[in-house]
């Protein structure tokens, strides 16, 4: 089988080795044990890898390369607008040539992509939309405008697209489905300190506004105000990381908050291990994996309402769902703080939901979609 794999994200490369953003290439490398070929349709870059890319782990990879496409400026526009007909162009061979058609959305690449893929309704096709599938969400037009091709059985066919969270109304293209991370063998309840000897924190993602780090900052800054011994850990890096700086500097939270920048696998599992508390008040989501990843520790979410979130939570009973009001949640926070019993069993029940959507039953669910 020909499995062609068609994605925004750049690639890098080290010596013979392909890689590229270390979360998605860690899920290929599951989808990529069941197919023969694969063949991959993304952009390139000249630059070393981050230290959180990894490499894909297959050994018959054929690369074809395509510009990055961006429309946020005029000369990135006219530069994207001319290279286009040559992106078609390749996606189209690209697909011509496969048994297996697997597409990344959302994105810029994932929507060409979802154009050309009507040409071809007899090829067995996935869709990986990663983005926030909830129809009554506010999402840029071209976002909705792939979710409507994906959806509708006319334009796409012989397609399953994987989307997170359960809707109604949805064709049968459609598909819930769900990531993981850690494996069975890493099961089981973790023992937390005593929260009166502190309460540990952790954000985990990008630092941008639409993941809101400041707002966990505020929170922290708002416990440590009420004198509760708290402190954070934010593991990531973005624009948002001066303000930060700045707010920790004008707040003196130096010896509270802590800035680590983009760290592995292994050291943000140990940091999960530690922490009482996983805070994501993001604006928008997919599968927020830093969200199950805590669960899966028994730390329990602080998490806003979207996306699929207040499922994960099981509407607040997993977790504290964020109203965005700073004092409500505060109160909401602290209370929890003052109650080690009802704490543990939130963590309990974080757990048991997170540690059911392991590696295992990741790709046994993957395998179904490969061989048919």
């Amino acid at each position: 089988m020909n499995f062609t794999i068609i994605t925004h994200v750049i690639h890098y490369k080290d010596d013979s080795l392909l890689l590229g953003y270390g979360p998605y290439i860690r899920e290929m490398n599951i989808w990529l044990k069941h197919v023969d070929n694969v063949t991959i349709v993304a952009p390139f870059s000249k630059e070393k890898g981050g230290n959180i890319d990894l490499a894909y782990q297959h050994s018959k990879i054929s690369f074809n390369e395509i510009p990055a496409l961006a429309f946020n400026r005029p000369l990135r526009i006219l530069k994207s607008m001319l290279n286009l007909p040559l992106i078609i162009w390749k996606i189209f061979m690209a697909m011509q040539n496969s048994d297996h058609i697997h597409l990344r959305c959302p994105g810029n690449v994932g929507l060409i992509s979802c154009f050309v893929q009507v040409f071809f309704p007899n090829k067995i096709k996935t869709a990986k939309y990663a983005g926030n599938w909830d129809p009554k969400s506010k999402q840029p037009w071209t976002y909705n405008l792939q979710k409507y091709i994906l959806n509708n059985t006319f334009l796409t066919r012989n397609m399953q697209v994987l989307v997170y969270g359960e809707w109604e109304n949805q064709s049968k293209n459609i598909k819930s489905f769900f990531t993981a991370t850690y494996s069975d063998y890493e099961k089981g309840v973790i023992q937390k300190r005593n929260l009166n000897l502190g309460a540990e924190f952790v954000f985990v993602g990008s630092l941008v506004t639409g993941k809101n780090p400041m707002y966990a900052l505020k929170l922290i800054n708002g416990l440590v105000k009420k004198e509760t011994k708290v402190m954070l850990n934010i593991f990531g890096e973005g624009p948002e990381r001066n303000n930060i700086e700045n707010y920790i500097q004008e707040n003196k939270l130096e010896d509270l908050v802590f800035l680590h920048g983009n760290q592995n696998q292994d050291i943000i599992k140990d940091a999960y291990k530690r922490s009482h508390f996983v805070i994501l008040p993001s604006k928008s989501e997919g599968w927020p994996k830093a969200v199950a990843e805590g669960m899966f520790w028994s730390n329990v979410p602080l998490s806003t309402n979207v996306s699929c979130i207040s499922y994960m939570l099981d509407k607040g009973k997993r977790g504290i769902l964020l109203e965005m009001n700073l004092e409500k949640d505060l109160v909401r926070i602290e209370n929890l703080l003052l109650d080690q019993t009802n704490y543990i069993k939130i963590g309990k029940l974080a757990a048991e939901w997170s540690q059911n959507y392991t590696t295992e039953v990741f790709e046994t669910e993957i395998e179904k979609l490969i061989i048919k």
